[in-house]
């Protein structure tokens, strides 16, 4: 099943916000469009992978994270378990595993989300 675009787009300005950063400010280190970016926040447009890869890292993502928050990659799979491996803990993927995509998408996306606001 294919993203839903609202949630990308909310997963992506939560980051913004929360960094904080301006649309303008992601627009200038990013080099897409103010109105480009505002339309994805707000499910109006679904970023393609360039797009993605541009705001990724001033965004704090891990560019595959978001990528495949995305739907563009799949989750790497372990050939030991068979279990979606996106650098977490293999509890919370097992648990992961038996949810549905959007469900494992919106996760990740909220994982990543806490995992920038511990970096130093």
């Amino acid at each position: 099943m294919a993203p839903d675009r609202n949630d990308l787009g909310k997963v992506i300005k939560q980051q913004r916000v929360m960094i904080p950063m301006t649309l303008g400010e992601l627009s200038a280190v990013s080099g897409v469009s103010q109105s480009h970016l505002g339309r994805i926040e707000k499910g109006k447009r679904f970023p393609s992978a360039s797009i993605l890869r541009k705001i990724a890292k001033p965004l704090s993502f891990d560019e595959g994270e978001l990528l495949t928050l995305a739907g563009y990659l799949s989750p790497h799979v372990s050939t030991e378990t068979g279990i979606p491996t996106t650098g977490l803990d293999p509890y919370v993927a097992k648990l992961l595993a038996s949810e549905p995509a959007e469900v494992q998408r919106t996760v990740i996306g909220i994982l990543s989300i806490l995992k920038s606001m511990t970096k130093p």
